[in-house]
Parts: structure tokens; C-alpha cells; sequence
């Protein structure tokens, strides 16, 4: 192996297990949101009802939908962020470029 069929094969692996990173974190932050959403822990309650508000932030729709159906009486203290929409299936529906479309999305950075 060459030198530099050395460093792309390095940088690939360097590329794969990040992206593999960044999907693990991402799951690890949805599921842990949608703990503190539908099954608050009395500090997170005790916290509510000082006026804290908790920002969900990347959720899909028919995760919002079920909060709003389940959790109701603490609507007042939520705030959803960059909404996943999603198609029938539940998969993230996207625009013609492949990016995931976002509830509100107008293109505007």
C-alpha cells in the first residue's frame, strides 16, 4: 500500500466512524429529550412549575403530536425547535436537494 493509499484509507475510516459518532449522538439526544418529554422526573416537574421552559430541538412531527396528546397540561412548558417532518411511514420526508424538510423551514439561514 502507498503512501497515500495509506492516508485516504486512514481518512475514510476517520470519516465513517465519525459519521457513525454523530448517529449515535444524535440517537442518544432524541431518546433522551423524549424521556424528559413524555416521562418527566419530579425535578424536571418541580422545575416546570418555577416557569422553566425546556427547547426540543429536532423532534418529528409525530413526536410533537404525541407529546400534545400525552402531555397536555405541560404544554406551557415546551418549545419545539427545527420540527422533523414526516411522511406516512415516519421517515423524514425531504426537498428536491435530499435534506430533511423542518416545520416553519422557509431557507433561511
Amino acid at each position: 500500500m502507498t503512501r497515500v493509499q495509506l492516508m485516504i484509507f486512514v481518512l475514510a475510516l476517520v470519516l465513517v466512524t465519525g459519521s457513525v459518532a454523530a448517529a449515535d449522538r444524535e440517537a442518544s439526544i432524541r431518546s433522551w429529550q423524549m424521556a424528559r418529554l413524555l416521562e418527566p422526573t419530579q425535578g424536571d416537574l418541580k422545575s416546570e412549575a418555577k416557569g422553566r421552559v425546556m427547547i426540543y430541538d429536532g423532534l418529528t412531527d409525530k413526536d410533537v403530536d404525541r407529546a400534545l396528546d400525552q402531555q397536555f397540561d405541560r404544554l406551557e412548558h415546551m418549545m419545539f425547535t427545527r420540527v422533523v417532518v414526516t411522511d406516512d411511514s415516519g421517515e423524514a420526508a425531504r426537498d428536491e436537494d435530499g435534506e430533511v424538510v423542518t416545520e416553519g423551514d422557509d431557507g433561511c439561514d
